[in-house]
């Protein structure tokens, strides 16, 4: 197995609107509106950074799902160390849990960690992991996806069938669009998709995610 190592190198990285220009982004990590509640550690501008070689996986997608009338919005791309540690410094602390009715009412704060909806160390800080769905241009509204992003419970697991066969079907497209373009799938989490090759399979990086992060180098 190979040692994990953690480094500030944003060399490899790029501003992920560079290569999908129609983007559409919701860094909710940014803004309050979060499990938490909170701003999280490490999000200095609500932009959405990842590795070249994902950005580049998705711009094929953007370009296909564009075809077909949809845009790609995104929540989440890279996410710096502090934000993990941030996620899990919340986890020890029983008191907070402001959120719990609209993103965890079924569980109990401490069970996000044991059953996986929240890791000590996220694939997110590799830079080659998002967080996405897809906005409908037709109608003006992201595709229903029979729950909400970042909600933790069986709902979100993409293989959830206690959801309408719409919104089922709507969840395939996605998938189906992000494997066909070198993305793989994690099964609690309908909108969560990691660059099958990725490039710093070993790597966490800690630069904050800001465009400056990225001029230094």
């Amino acid at each position: 197995m190979a040692l994990t190592s953690i480094t500030e190198d944003a060399s490899g990285f790029v501003l992920l609107s560079d290569y999908v220009p129609g983007i559409i982004q919701e860094i909710r990590y940014h803004s309050t509106f979060n499990f938490i509640g909170d701003r999280i550690d490490g999000y200095e501008e609500p932009i959405a950074l990842l590795t070249k070689e994902a950005a580049r996986a998705l711009q094929a997608v953007s370009n296909e799902m564009n075809t077909c009338g949809y845009r790609v919005k995104v929540f989440d791309a890279y996410r710096p160390v502090a934000a993990v540690k941030h996620f899990t410094f919340w986890g020890v602390e029983d008191q907070d849990v402001r959120m719990k009715p609209y993103f965890y009412p079924e569980l109990e704060k401490q069970e996000l960690f044991n059953r996986g909806y929240i890791a000590k160390q996220s694939s997110h800080s590799r830079g080659s992991a998002i967080d996405l769905t897809l906005f409908d241009m037709k109608t003006g509204k992201e595709m229903d996806m029979g729950g909400p992003f970042d909600y933790f419970g069986e709902l979100s697991h993409p293989d959830y069938r206690g959801i309408t066969e719409e919104q089922y079907n709507n969840r395939m497209f996605l998938q189906k669009a992000m494997v066909r373009n070198g993305f793989k799938t994690l099964d609690c989490e309908w909108w969560h998709f990691v660059l099958t090759n990725e490039p710093y399979p070993d790597t966490y990086f800690t630069f904050p995610v800001s465009k400056e992060s990225l001029m230094r180098h």
